[in-house]
């Protein structure tokens, strides 16, 4: 028997075409225009159909379920409407000159332009959440002369080799390469620019990454070799330019910015990190470094704002031992801003690689203060 039952009232064509009103908010074409409607049945009265999400992090899944639901509802004769999902993450643009990481379908940079602004704490809480959205996710540790990544995720231990690959390690649902795993604890990397340069393209080219949504890259602050040698050898999804609300941050990431600007690499936004405290105790929120400078910095510059994470003692032990925030603590405010941070940045890159657009109006994403 029918889980429907009964004969069509409807055509597809009919269902389409009101699917056809439906708009995807972030990329703003309709549903049927991006193709993203397949397994449509029409049984009876009852209308089945699957909406295929750019990301499995999506944060207007809601929204657009309600719109399709009531735009096929509205049809004659239609009495159920059953809305599917299932994610597909699209393939980032090719760029001329640049050689794309097989398997991978996006390589996202984290950068800031000085130290000390929590840019590795993002990375980190950026590549579980996005991880556990659902999507296959790498984090790859290029800030070579200091890396921390290895103790940030409780990853040690020395990859092994498979044929002319090296195998990453893994932790919290990503894959992890660092030069951390294979240089003794307190020794030094002392190399000059090339050194580093070539360190990145064998992690980027000789790791066996298999298929990947999303390739996290933390890199080391400021426009050096290592910003460089990404920028210059694959096709990046884009920059995420991590900063504090205080001027001298600010004044920093700004030119972190305008290098990438240079290097034509698209940018995905800013967030601001360590943007508040909340007393456990009293509930009074404290604004030690200022509020609202990166998101004054995104409006001025004409790039998105895609979320502010407070500072909390919670984030600093997670991250000293090995448990990033949303895993030790999902449910915690803290964990949500990044959870939220993970799906405006998933948001971005499918916008991005879908529209090709490089320099988009501000816009703040639905970001909650």
């Amino acid at each position: 028997m029918s889980l429907f039952g009964g004969k069509p009232q409807v055509t597809e064509a009919d269902v389409m075409k009101a699917l056809s009103t439906v708009r995807e908010p972030e990329l703003g074409k309709d549903l049927v225009t991006l193709k993203m409607i397949e397994g449509l049945r029409i049984e009876g009265n009852a209308v089945a159909f699957t909406v295929v999400l750019t990301t499995p992090a999506c944060p207007l899944r809601a929204q657009i379920e309600a719109e399709a639901r009531a735009a096929v509802a509205k049809l004659p004769g239609v009495g159920k409407v059953n809305v599917n999902f299932v994610s597909r993450v699209p393939h980032g643009r090719a760029q001329s000159g640049k050689q794309s990481i097989e398997g991978v379908r996006n390589v996202v940079a984290v950068a800031s332009g000085k130290g000390g602004v929590g840019k590795s704490t993002v990375a980190v809480n950026l590549a579980v959440a996005l991880a556990q959205s659902g999507a296959n996710v790498g984090l790859l540790d290029a800030d070579i002369t200091g890396p921390n990544i290895p103790l940030m995720m409780g990853v040690n231990g020395e990859p092994v080799a498979r044929g002319d690959k090296i195998l990453p390690l893994e932790a919290h649902g990503v894959k992890v390469i660092s030069i951390a795993f294979f240089v003794p604890d307190n020794q030094p990397v002392i190399w000059r620019g090339p050194m580093v340069g070539g360190a990145i393209q064998q992690f980027l080219r000789d790791v066996d990454w298999g298929q990947l949504d999303y390739l996290v890259v933390d890199l080391p602050p400021g426009t050096g070799d290592a910003s460089l040698s990404l920028a210059q050898l694959i096709p990046l999804a884009g920059a995420l330019l991590v900063s504090t609300p205080q001027d001298v941050a600010l004044l920093d990431v700004s030119k972190s910015l305008a290098m990438f600007e240079k290097l034509e690499v698209p940018i995905l936004g800013f967030v601001e990190n360590m943007s508040y405290f909340v007393c456990p105790h009293c509930g009074e929120r404290t604004e030690i470094f200022g509020f609202g400078g990166a998101e004054s910095a995104a409006q001025k510059l004409g790039h998105p704002f895609l979320g502010r994470v407070p500072i909390d003692p919670e984030i600093r032990i997670g991250g000293d031992r090995g448990m990033p925030i949303v895993v030790s603590m999902p449910e915690s405010p803290q964990a949500g801003a990044f959870r939220e941070l993970a799906s405006n940045v998933a948001a971005r890159v499918s916008t991005l690689a879908l529209s090709g657009a490089k320099r988009p109006t501000w816009i703040p994403l639905g970001v909650k203060v």
